[in-house]
Order: structure tokens, then sequence, then C-alpha cells
């Protein structure tokens, strides 16, 4: 039967074959999938390239999806994904998933551009010390979650008032604050991350609010959750419509 012309065009536009070996052994299969994602799923909106990769990727580091995210790293620098882009979602992901769901994406990448001529390391991207990680990563949470955030980490029991703490200075001020990816994106990531690896719908409804706080709006977010569908599957993609639908009426 072949696949639609529009998922052919697709496939030549991210110039990488992630079903090349499925052609041969299970084509009608492959022919689907490829009608559904590179047709149907891509043609659905009018997302950029880059912002759609963006997510894409995202989502397979949430689902643990290695061998699909090696396929899909040269086609995200096909269409725009820089470098630096690519590695500080990984960096990111360590925040949401822990290393040790990361490690094995970070070793992708790392071997994809050094394979394809880039040197690495690549130039650092920091934008904090040590010093100034807790004061910075408070001011990007006031920044996406509003004022009541302010101080927010000197909140809580005593016995794990250090995870709030690690909050604002970990996960917001040493990978938030970072160059290569604005709050936008970050947030946009992050949404991914955990719409992907299920079991975090609370904080899932929590970031969904806070993407629409600063411009990714509902309509938005559905249309990302849209391009992550065909490689994280249905119950994560309708529990995470859930969530954005519930952050919604909450604003």
């Amino acid at each position: 039967m072949g696949m639609t012309k529009k998922a052919r065009e697709y496939q030549e536009k991210m110039g990488t074959d992630m079903l090349s070996a499925l052609l041969e052994t299970d084509p009608e299969f492959a022919e689907r999938f490829a009608d559904f994602a590179y047709d149907e799923v891509v043609n659905q909106d009018d997302l950029d390239d880059c912002t759609r990769m963006i997510a894409v990727l995202a989502a397979l580091l949430g689902c643990q999806g290695a061998e699909a995210f090696r396929e899909m790293v040269p086609a995200a620098l096909n269409m725009g994904v820089t470098p630096v882009q690519l590695k500080e979602i990984v960096y990111q992901a360590v925040a949401y998933l822990g290393i040790g769901r990361v490690l094995p994406f970070l070793s992708i990448v790392n071997e994809i551009l050094s394979s394809g001529g880039i040197r690495l390391p690549l130039e650092g991207q920091a934008e904090t010390t040590m010093d100034d990680r807790l004061e910075k990563g408070n001011q990007v949470q006031v920044d996406i979650f509003g004022e009541h955030m302010k101080e927010f980490w000197k909140n809580g029991p005593e016995e794990s008032a250090h995870i709030n703490r690690w909050l604002a200075d970990n996960c917001f001020g040493d990978y938030y604050t970072r160059n290569g990816l604005d709050y936008r994106r970050r947030e946009m990531i992050t949404f991914c991350f955990l719409a992907a690896q299920g079991g975090c719908e609370p904080q899932l409804t929590s970031h969904a609010a806070a993407n629409m706080r600063i411009g990714n709006d509902k309509q938005f977010l559905i249309q990302v959750l849209s391009q992550c569908l065909p490689y994280i599957g249905y119950p994560r993609s309708l529990n995470a419509l859930r969530c954005v639908d519930e952050a919604a009426r909450q604003r």
C-alpha cells in the first residue's frame, strides 16, 4: 500500500528513517504508523518544526524511549534544534526524571554530536554560581508561578524544608536560569517530561497552569500534546489533557 505522499515528504525532511528496518519486517505496521505520525499528526496544527521536535525529544526522555530518541536526534538537528538546545533539554530532564533515567540519553546525544564533528564540551550556558543560585532560582519560580512563590523555599515542616530549598536552588537555579532555552520552552519541555512519564498529575496540572501563565496557552499545550501522542500513547496523553483542562478551569 505504501506511505502517503505527505508522510514520505516529512520523513525526507527529517533526514532520518526510524522505520527503515520495520518496513522490511513489519511493513503494514510501519506504513500505518508513518501515515499517522508523519502525516495526520504533523499536519494537525501549525507548530513550527523546531518546537515540535523539542517537544518530541522531551516526551521520549519522559517515557524512556531511548531507541526512538536516538533516531530522532539527527532529525531534530536537521529541523533547526541546535546542539545547545539539545543538551539543555537533556540537562533539565535530570530535575524531573533523575540522573538514573537520563544518563543513557546524555550518552546518546554526546555520541551523535561527536560523530557529527561537533566538538565537546559545548560552550557553557550557566548563569548562576553556587553563591547566587538560590536567589536566582527563587526569582525564576516567582517569574513563572507568581509572587506567592517568593521565598517559598523557607516554607514547610523543618524535616523537609531542605527539599523546598533544593527546588529553588537546584531545579530552578541550576537549570531554568541557563541560556539556550527561554522560560516558555523550558516550561513546555517540563510539561512533556511529566506527561510522558505518567503518575505526576498534580505536578503536571501545576506546570500546565504555569505554562499558561507565561504565554503557552491551552491551545498550544493541546497542540504540543497532540504531537507527542504517537510517542507516549493514548492513556498518558488523555491524562495530560485532563490536567490541561483542570489547569484552565483553575485559571
